[in-house]
């Protein structure tokens, strides 16, 4: 589809949309996966001053119903699988009165009873009635809101964040300025557009002139779309790089002495060159590195990372193995995305580079927790972000505003800073999210998890802790493969991966695996995890674990493994209650 060919669908569809007597400012929900005619929908938004409210396919009925109605949704586009979760609470949604299936046959429509107020149709209708009835552009001003993007965040109900077209502007003009991108790049889009990253990612795109392909919506099949579309440009997250780190890893180690040797030789050899400033030299991709960037179609030549930390090792590993320019930012819903990314030519790993042009950042002393300006060797504190980026408020919602936001206009993201040499800032720790140990020792879970996530038996873990022990517990869901390997090694007999889950050898090995991991990491005494559950089990977004950004969803981790948690703190207590006490 060309650029024209969607001006044309984004015409019609918002023609369409003024036809059915959507006024102006209206909020329009989308309510299914990535897909060209998520783009075309938002950007007819944009053309008509309607104010798009996106919902994570994921969400279940009751999360569902809370964002239609708090944010007085009329009109809501969704596909025919999110259309029977809509029909099944039609009643309590007063406030939507079209419904428009995106890849529906008209036939297979339900009509529903006028007396309901709601009128279902097909996309390719809704674009017939448009393009019968053009209707001139609506063009917003940059103070009206362009979206509401409901947080899923790891606690409580979602937020509904607040974005201005101008903010929106501000975030992209500021990105241009720190990465370039070309009319003759590709995308490939699987991240949910319904969060703020991969929206980010798109209107820069879209800035640039630049081609945009979806995957088929399984991401077990990515790795066959990357072959298909062979994209320039690579965003994910920390979850999907360390699985590619992994994947690697441990094909070389069982490639046989020659093949790691010869990988050994040809990645040191290239650090070394990327670190001094000199292109290395092309043999090395020739007979190794070639093969490793044909997993993502052979044309990457821009990787970014975000949503949470990236440990350094795994990129220094994407940085060798797949060439060009790798990133990692920093940034939130509430600053319209990206707060800060890695400077083009950096190669220092672990840090998330200096701020977008298009804001300012200042950190805050934090005395409770010891963080302060006046810190050695670098200054530390809550990080602070102000300018055209960050957002006007969360919708209906003044009072959790005002404790984010301050009267000079600073946002308090309740991360923790420090500034490296050269206005580098690197993220050390939260201030939300933090929990006390019995003894008074703060925990910033999220840091050990990512901090255990290099672990070769973890595919996703949740470290628990509370003020009434004075140790953590981790619930561990395994890499299956590594485990297997590992206890095929040990001559362990199994009937399947939950029996071997619960053999006490395994949750030992995993353990000791964690605390070599941990001590590399050079985490404090009382952030290692004592005891470790193991589980089959993998933590998805339907079994409530994940949030859509792929971050353990704390409240609901704490209620499903409650059992786990308190069978782990009764053991520790009947077998070694010393340790416990001396931390």
């Amino acid at each position: 589809m060309t650029y024209g060919e969607a001006g044309t669908a984004r015409s019609a569809i918002g023609s369409g949309l003024v036809y059915h007597g959507i006024t102006k400012g209206a909020r329009i929900g989308l309510y299914f996966i990535n897909r060209p005619e998520w783009s075309i929908i938002d950007h007819a938004c944009s053309a008509y001053s309607y104010i798009s409210v996106p919902l994570y396919d994921t969400l279940g009925p009751d999360a569902a119903k809370y964002v239609v109605n708090h944010a007085g949704v009329e009109a809501m586009f969704c596909v025919p699988e999110t259309l029977t979760t809509l029909l099944s609470f039609l009643s309590e949604i007063p406030s939507v009165r079209l419904m428009v299936v995106v890849g529906g046959i008209d036939k297979h429509i339900p009509s529903l009873p006028s007396a309901t107020g709601v009128e279902i149709i097909s996309y390719s209708k809704l674009l017939h009635q448009g393009n019968s009835n053009l209707q001139q552009f609506c063009a917003p001003k940059p103070e009206d809101i362009a979206t509401i993007c409901y947080t899923s965040g790891t606690t409580g109900t979602p937020k509904g964040v607040v974005l201005t077209h101008g903010n929106l502007i501000a975030s992209v003009a500021g990105s241009s300025l720190c990465m370039k991108f070309f009319p003759s790049d590709v995308y490939i889009s699987y991240l949910p557009l319904a969060h703020i990253y991969e929206r980010g990612n798109l209107i820069l795109l879209v800035y640039n002139g630049g081609a945009v392909g979806f995957y088929q919506g399984d991401t077990l099949k990515l790795m066959d779309d990357l072959a298909a579309l062979r994209p320039t440009i690579f965003c994910s997250v920390p979850r999907l790089y360390n699985r590619i780190y992994a994947g690697i890893t441990n094909a070389v180690k069982t490639s046989g002495a020659l093949r790691e040797r010869l990988f050994t030789t040809a990645y040191n050899a290239k650090k070394q060159a990327i670190m001094n400033g000199k292109n290395p030299s092309p043999m090395w991709d020739r007979l190794v590195f070639n093969k490793i960037k044909a997993k993502l179609g052979g044309r990457v030549r821009f990787m970014a990372s975000g949503a949470s930390p990236l440990s350094p090792d795994v990129m220094d590993f994407l940085m060798v193995c797949f060439g060009g320019r790798i990133t990692e930012g920093y940034g939130m819903t509430e600053s319209s995305c990206i707060i800060s990314l890695m400077d083009e030519g950096d190669t220092l790993c672990g840090h998330v580079g200096s701020p977008n042009p298009a804001c300012e950042i200042k950190l805050m002393d934090v005395p409770e927790m010891n963080y302060t300006s006046d810190d050695e060797p670098y200054p530390r504190g809550e990080i602070c972000v102000r300018g055209p980026i960050v957002f006007p408020g969360y919708y209906k919602d003044e009072l959790q505003t005002r404790e984010v936001v301050d009267e000079e206009g600073w946002l308090h993201t309740g991360d923790i800073g420090l500034w490296l040499t050269e206005g580098r800032l690197k993220i050390i720790d939260r201030k939300k999210n933090i929990f006390k140990l019995a003894q008074g020792e703060y925990i910033a879970a999220e840091k050990i998890e990512n901090v255990y996530a290099k672990c070769k038996f973890i595919a996703q873990s949740f470290v628990y802790g509370d003020s009434f022990n004075s140790c953590l517990v981790a619930v561990v869901s395994v890499e299956a493969d590594n485990l297997k390997a590992w206890a095929a090694s040990e001559g362990i007999k199994y009937e399947d991966l939950r029996q071997l889950c619960s053999d006490h050898r395994a949750r030992a090995a995993v353990l000791a695996e964690m605390d070599a991991v941990g001590r590399e990491a050079q985490l404090r005494g009382f952030e290692f995890a004592k005891a470790v559950t193991l589980v089959s089990e993998p933590f998805t977004l339907e079994n409530g674990l994940l949030t859509p950004t792929f971050k353990a969803s704390r409240p609901q981790a704490k209620s499903y493994f409650a059992k786990a948690i308190s069978d782990m703190y009764a053991e520790l207590a009947t077998s070694d209650p010393a340790p416990q006490k001396a931390l």
